[in-house]
């Protein structure tokens, strides 16, 4: 049977694998590119944080308030990036398109 630790670092190789492509393709902001990179880098800083958690504080990550919260960020700044990077497309196509329609 597989257990969460495992099923976690299996499921790298197919993010590994979107964000190769989503490199490759150059179809997407760059920003929202950079987004979901810092995302692995959330995971990457995760790891060690629990890891830390449970022999120093003999807890999970999540009830280490500062070092949960400390991890958390890269996620928020990950989301923000993303969410971003979208915006500033959808605004250039659509200024883009108005510059076509005078």
């Amino acid at each position: 049977m597989l257990d969460k630790q495992t099923l976690f670092a299996a499921s790298l190789f197919p993010y590994l694998g979107f964000l190769w492509f989503l490199t490759r393709s150059g179809q997407f902001p760059r920003l929202a590119v950079i987004g979901f990179y810092v995302l692995l880098l959330f995971v990457l800083v995760t790891i060690p944080a629990g890891i830390y958690a449970e022999r120093v504080y003999g807890e999970s990550l999540a009830n280490v308030d500062w070092l949960h919260g400390s991890a958390e960020s890269f996620l928020t700044l990950s989301n923000i990036l993303v969410a971003l990077g979208f915006l500033l497309a959808i605004r250039r196509q659509e200024t883009a398109s108005s510059e076509q329609e005078k």
